[in-house]
């Protein structure tokens, strides 16, 4: 009754197509959602395309992402809008809707920390908040799952990851985290959360500075993957 009278009040919009969410659409309007290209990723999420990029620079325990990211597509609106578009709700929405559909699989199982990759204190100000960070409370709403706060710090940002290679993405956030709280993650299960995977460069590079407090076992989980 409550959630009916709030939709009224505050209609939702869907995140790819900007149409008023129904009651009962969840994030995408019903044609969106039938559109957006799954991965599939979460059939075998030890051994997929997304798994094996980052594995080739940091060991991973399970890796998934929900859709297919084309920057030029319907779904690249999705990632466009949340990131650029000031519509941090989105990422929340698109995290409890991934959440929901990932559970049943048992992808969560012994995870103990979600943590949404950091942004600079600067590039934050500038957004006006952290679009992962909103990824990681839709999730955390549905699986329970901790949010880890102030784990991990990203002290340089050397410009977009966007339009550059593989080698040049890995050079670009190399050094650029730093562990804030050791205690909190070591001996845990992590799961690093972000919008869209491309090489798997960042990701690497937050896992590995994470992985210094000993004995931590990183999974990864994103909205898209738009790598080959």
């Amino acid at each position: 009754m409550l959630r009916r009278l709030y939709d009224m009040l505050f209609p939702r919009a869907c995140a790819i197509c900007g149409q008023r969410l129904a009651l009962g659409e969840q994030a995408l309007c019903a044609v969106c959602n039938i559109n957006l290209p799954r991965t599939r990723f979460i059939e075998d999420p030890e051994d997929n395309a997304m798994a094996k990029t980052i594995s080739s620079q940091m060991a991973v325990e399970r890796a998934t992402a929900l859709y297919r990211h084309l920057s030029h597509s319907s779904s690249g609106a999705l990632i466009y809008n949340l990131k650029y578009g000031g519509h941090p709700e989105y990422g929340d929405m698109m995290g409890e809707l991934m959440a929901k559909e990932i559970l049943p699989t048992g992808f969560f199982e012994g995870i103990d920390l979600l943590v949404p990759i950091p942004l600079t204190r600067d590039r934050r100000r500038q957004r006006g908040y952290n679009q992962s960070e909103f990824i990681a409370e839709g999730v955390n709403r549905i699986t329970g799952t901790p949010i880890g706060k102030k784990i991990v710090k990203r002290t340089i940002f050397h410009g977009s990851q966007t339009d550059r290679d593989a080698r040049a993405r890995r050079e670009n956030v190399e050094g650029v985290f730093r562990l804030l709280n050791p205690e909190a993650v070591h001996g845990r299960h992590v799961l690093l959360i972000d919008d869209v995977c491309t090489t798997g460069a960042t990701l690497s590079s937050c896992g590995m500075e994470i992985k210094k407090a000993g004995n931590v076992r990183i999974s990864v989980l994103t909205l898209g993957f738009a790598g080959s």
